[in-house]
């Protein structure tokens, strides 16, 4: 293991604690977004926090080393097709470090343009092209994300749902596992299901 991969790791360990109060807040709605996002409103928006989470489950996830990554000077989080996001995760993002690089927000129009993406969040109005889009992310270590329903028995890592009025998630741990990321044991608790087998 690198230097840079054993401080990174140090880092995620010892940021757990605020990963479970953070992700616990969203889940309640209680406001535990970013200070740039809590400031705007005492109640975070579907999309808020929604941004958010992308933006936690960049900080707590570990990607292979590959040269794309290394040559790119942003961290991005990508968004493919409509862009519900919007100022939410340009504000979360915002002046952010990811791995020692910039947090950037980066939209596409094409999966083949995700090769820079480190997460990439595919929006239901994708939903018709699912069987185009994850075939062709397959090898590029990108954590995929979406609002489509049933995402992630479709091949897609992380799927969030609207349960009882609130936003959670569901991993697809066999698909990350694929392209070679690691999800940090204290996200994976907080899921609302883990799935090993898909």
């Amino acid at each position: 293991m690198t230097q840079a991969s054993y401080s990174n790791r140090r880092r995620r360990r010892s940021a757990t604690t605020q990963l479970a109060w953070f992700m616990a807040g969203l889940v309640l709605w209680a406001g535990c977004a970013p200070q740039k996002a809590a400031a705007q409103a005492s109640k975070p928006t579907e999309y808020q926090v929604k941004a958010a989470y992308l933006y936690n489950f960049a900080r707590f996830a570990v990607w292979p080393d590959k040269p794309a990554f290394h040559s790119s000077q942003s961290f991005n989080i990508c968004v493919l097709g409509e862009d519900s996001l919007g100022a939410a995760l340009d504000s979360v993002v915002a002046g952010e470090m990811i791995d020692s690089k910039q947090a950037t927000a980066k939209r596409i129009s094409r999966s083949q343009d995700a090769a820079e993406c480190r997460v990439l969040f595919v929006s239901s109005s994708e939903e018709s092209r699912w069987r185009e889009i994850l075939p062709a992310l397959e090898k590029l270590s990108v954590l995929t994300v979406s609002d489509m329903h049933q995402f992630t028995r479709r091949g897609g890592m992380i799927e969030f749902q609207l349960v009882a009025n609130r936003i959670r998630f569901e991993v697809n741990l066999a698909a990350t596992q694929r392209a070679g990321l690691e999800l940090s044991s204290e996200l994976l608790k907080l899921a609302l299901r883990v799935n090993r087998t898909l």
